[in-house]
C-alpha cells in the first residue's frame, strides 16, 4: 500500500486539495482549539486561497523570452503581462519589419516575421484563454465578423482565475519557493 505524501501529486504540489477543499494541514471544518492553546507568534491562518503571493511583474523582455522559449507549449496557462508585452514586441517588430521591407521594395522580411512567430502567437493565445479558464476553441470566436474579435479581445484582457484550474496552477499565484 501506497502513502501520498505532500508534493506528489501534480495538481496540487503544495499538498493543498482543490474546489475549496483542505489542504494537509488545515484543521476540519468545526475544529476548535484547546482551551488555553495560543498560536505561535507571528502566525496568520491561511486565507481560502491556496496559492502564494503574487509573482513580481513581467516586463517586455521576461515575456518575450517567456514565449519564444515555450515556443509550441499549448498546455498550461500564460499571464496577462505575458501575452500582451509579447503582442506588444510583435506589432513593433512588424512596423520594424514593413519599414525594411518598404526601403528595400519587397515584403520579405515581414513575412518571415508572421511565419516564425505564428506559432509561439497561437501558443501564447491558447495559454491566454487557459488561464481564463476557457478552452483553445474559443480562439475560433474572432473569425466572426466584428463582434468575435471584440469578445475575443475582453477574454483576453479579463484577469486569470487566482488559483488551480483545470489547465494547472496558477503562473501568477505560485507557492513561495521551497515549498
Amino acid at each position: 500500500m501506497s502513502s501520498h505524501t505532500p508534493g506528489s501529486d501534480q495538481n496540487h504540489p503544495q499538498g493543498g486539495a482543490s474546489q475549496g477543499q483542505a489542504g494537509w494541514g488545515a484543521p476540519p471544518s468545526g475544529y476548535t482549539p484547546p482551551s488555553g492553546y495560543t498560536p505561535p507568534s507571528g502566525y496568520t491562518p491561511a486565507s481560502a486561497y491556496a496559492g502564494g503571493p503574487a509573482a513580481p511583474s513581467l516586463g517586455l523582455p521576461d515575456a518575450v523570452r517567456s514565449v519564444v522559449t515555450q515556443y509550441a507549449t499549448f498546455s498550461g496557462r500564460a499571464r496577462r503581462a505575458e501575452y500582451w508585452w509579447f503582442f506588444l514586441a510583435y506589432v513593433i517588430a512588424a512596423v520594424v519589419a514593413s519599414v525594411i521591407d518598404g526601403m528595400i521594395g519587397i515584403s520579405l522580411l515581414s513575412w518571415v516575421l508572421s511565419l516564425g512567430l505564428l506559432v509561439p502567437s497561437l501558443a501564447v493565445g491558447v495559454r491566454r484563454l487557459h488561464d481564463t479558464d476557457r478552452s483553445v476553441w474559443w480562439l475560433l470566436i474572432g473569425l466572426v465578423p466584428l463582434v468575435g474579435a471584440i469578445v475575443l479581445l475582453v477574454f483576453l484582457a479579463l484577469e486569470g482565475q487566482p488559483g488551480p484550474n483545470r489547465y494547472g496552477p496558477s503562473p501568477k499565484h505560485q507557492a513561495p519557493a521551497g515549498y
